[in-house]
């Protein structure tokens, strides 16, 4: 049995079974090892940034691990902006990235590069393989890194050689564990009695501000059994990795993108408690206006980091403010009756589409950008649902996220809302969905703009944009064709101009088998 052979046992014994790959030579060993070894799925992506975005999406649907392989120091470089989103969402990933055989590194051939580096500042973890026979140990390690609480991303660098050197001897696996999270560290007892403390004094000028994983239904819940005790606000930051929300959960608003209206909406609040959580910033600095969106005089403490468990830390909340079984704020589905807007196709048309539409136990992967900042509250009474968004801010992420996530969660229906813009960073994923028969429906939203880039070139001061910024700022001439691009991967593609094109198109591809893609012009 050679290295390979052993790496990927010691990924199957540590509970991984799925690996999104984008090989090339130094990975050819490897590539063999998954012919010999039963039991790993292997899924190709087109580019590297899929790869790494489907692990990502994966990891948020099944809160364990999947295995990526990549090529070199370049294919590691390649998927990097989605590595970067996926640290930022605390996902779980083993990064296998090969490299040139160790005696072929010091002739400099053109692919060679410093991999380690590369990795480090998009990793919680990097190691190299020193020799074959330490190949299962190092992939054991590399499991247990990213199986952390919370998730990390471990890049493990494979030399060529050590994956085709044959090793003699059984096969060590002392050092596996088995698949999911590692147990939650201690919760913070004095930091539970701090915010009951400010709860009881002054209910009403205090925030509970969740992320992470106390945005799953079964942390809201207790979040809403405390807002009912003590008339507490209840919000999330703008960005969550898995909201759990719709009707029958308890509505956790986002807190808004746009810096004024963040500020607006936590000016009332004088004391914020962080459920895995961080502060509130501006995602950019704006002249003239705060980077922290609390007020100056506003207090925060943390009830549990992300190394803990939430949703025990908001129980033992409740316990200690006499909490009881009423839960504020719980979303009443949408009504049978309620009829679409009538006009031409925005923002708010298309909300109340998707809102009619979210499928029962779906799966919203929200990469909408501009036209989608307002979906939160419109959406709100949707059938009860999980809500994706791109934690990093790294645009690209939608498309490979659903694909992970398709995977991650079979028979859930899985509904992408993606900028025409940040579609055209990965579209190669609309390949994959083809290939691996996903049950993914897009929807791009084609206003032929980096629409958001409008805004913020107002919003840092800069003018009024003249032809060359405005060049900068368009993505027409010449327009993207859609459906000749969609079908062309091997997705079905419409194409809707009004909100009864868009409500027939969406519902019919929701209930078709397989991946499709609606073109929405705005």
């Amino acid at each position: 049995m050679n290295g390979a052979e052993r790496l990927v046992h010691a990924l199957l014994d540590g509970g991984i079974d799925l690996c999104f790959a984008n090989p090339g030579t130094s990975e050819m060993h490897f590539v063999a090892a998954l012919d010999r070894v039963a039991g790993m799925r292997c899924v190709l992506g087109l580019a590297e940034g899929v790869v790494t975005g489907a692990a990502d999406g994966f990891y948020r649907l099944q809160d364990r691990p999947a295995a990526t392989l990549l090529h070199l120091g370049p294919g590691l470089a390649n998927g990097l902006s989605n590595l970067h989103n996926a640290k930022k969402a605390a996902s779980g990933i083993v990064n296998i990235v090969g490299d040139h055989a160790s005696a072929h590194l010091a002739l400099d051939a053109p692919l060679t590069s410093d991999i380690a580096a590369l990795a480090a500042p998009m990793s919680h973890w990097v190691h190299r393989v020193a020799r074959a026979e330490s190949v299962a140990a190092d992939g054991q390690a590399a499991v247990q890194q990213a199986c952390a609480r919370p998730g990390r991303v471990a890049t493990l660098i494979l030399p060529a050689d050590a994956a085709w050197t044959a090793i003699a001897g059984p096969l060590d696996t002392r050092g596996a564990r088995p698949p999911g999270l590692a147990a939650p560290e201690p919760l913070d007892t004095t930091a539970v009695q701090q915010a009951a403390t400010w709860l009881r004094d002054d209910g009403p000028g205090t925030l509970l501000l969740l992320g992470g994983r106390a945005l799953r239904a079964d942390a809201t819940v207790w979040a809403g059994r405390i807002a009912a005790a003590t008339g507490c606000g209840v919000m999330s930051a703008f960005y969550g990795a898995r909201i759990q929300r719709g009707a029958g959960r308890v509505a956790v608003p986002r807190v808004p993108y746009s810096v004024d209206a963040a500020l607006a909406v936590l000016a009332p609040y004088r004391r914020v408690v962080l459920v895995e959580a961080e502060a509130p910033v501006a995602f950019f600095a704006y002249p003239g206006k705060p980077g922290r969106l609390t007020p100056a005089a506003t207090v925060l403490m943390t009830l549990s980091r992300a190394q803990q468990d939430a949703q025990a830390g908001l129980a033992a909340l409740a316990a200690a403010v006499g909490a009881g079984s009423q839960v504020a704020g719980v979303v009443a589905g949408l009504p049978a009756d309620q009829p679409l807007p009538t006009g031409p196709l925005d923002a708010a048309a298309v909300a109340a589409v998707v809102a009619r539409r979210i499928p029962e136990d779906g799966i919203v992967v929200d990469e909408s950008i501009s036209t989608g900042r307002a979906f939160d509250a419109a959406t709100r009474q949707a059938a009860p649902h999980d809500w994706l968004t791109g934690m990093g801010g790294s645009i690209g992420f939608g498309l490979p996220v659903a694909i992970g996530a398709a995977l991650g969660a079979p028979g859930r229906r899985v509904l992408v809302l993606e900028g025409d813009g940040s579609a055209m960073y990965t579209p190669q994923a609309l390949w994959t969905l083809a290939r691996e028969g996903l049950d993914v429906t897009v929807l791009i939203f084609a206003n032929r703009a980096y629409r958001i880039l409008l805004g913020e070139f107002a919003g840092v001061g800069a003018g009024a944009p003249g032809q060359r910024a405005s060049d900068m700022l368009s993505i027409d001439r010449p327009t993207i064709d859609w459906l000749g691009l969609s079908r062309a991967m091997g997705v079905p593609a419409t194409r809707a101009t009004t909100v009864a094109e868009l409500d027939e198109q969406l519902a019919r591809a929701l209930q078709t088998p397989g991946p499709a893609l609606v073109e929405v012009v705005l």
